[in-house]
């Protein structure tokens, strides 16, 4: 139990930097199917640039982050065995596994784009984009909170948030509707 703050650390450290990526990757992802529908020579030069910064951000960063965020989570575990025991690490492991299916579609989108196959728009891109948002929400506050009680007001809140999440996009879309370059 002497390391267990440096190993929580780690954890919290590799969690951060994992989300940032798959934050940032479906921005990227909007970028290179936005610049699709652009005239050469500008189409050849973003997409090429954007493919050079996709593949950086996804294998220096968001690979790495993930492998060594579940690295020191075992860890955890193996410190920590009670924690099994309990309801809301069985939820919260739910969810990491809910995110672990969301990094791989990624990395299964990001592979179509590196080979310039676009399946998706920029705006269920868009849409995409804040599913790793929601499993961020749901997690740090069934960690946090972690109360039986509060269970219904955490789904409730997850709900709100994906709804002003979906009014918050289609509001964007509206405004890039009147403005391209909004």
């Amino acid at each position: 139990m002497e390391y267990y703050n440096y190993i929580k650390a780690l954890h919290l450290i590799f969690v951060i930097t994992w989300f940032a990526g798959l934050f940032y990757i479906p921005r990227l992802f909007i970028y290179q199917i936005e610049a699709s529908g652009k005239e050469e020579p500008e189409r050849s030069i973003l997409i090429r640039q954007l493919k050079l910064m996709t593949r950086r951000l996804w294998f220096i960063i968001t690979w790495p982050s993930a492998i060594l965020a579940s690295i020191f989570a075992i860890t955890l575990l193996v410190m920590v065995p009670d924690w099994l025991q309990q309801s809301w690490m069985h939820v919260k492991l739910g969810f990491v596994v809910l995110l672990y299916a969301y990094h791989f579609k990624c990395h299964l989108i990001f592979k179509e784009l590196q080979q310039d196959i676009i399946k998706w728009t920029s705006n269920q891109m868009r849409l995409w984009n804040e599913g790793s948002t929601l499993i961020l929400f749901s997690v740090v506050f069934l960690v946090i909170v972690r109360d039986a009680i509060n269970w219904i007001y955490g789904v409730a809140g997850i709900f709100v948030l994906a709804l002003m999440l979906m009014l918050g996009i289609r509001i964007y879309k509206r405004i890039r509707a009147k403005d391209p370059d909004a």
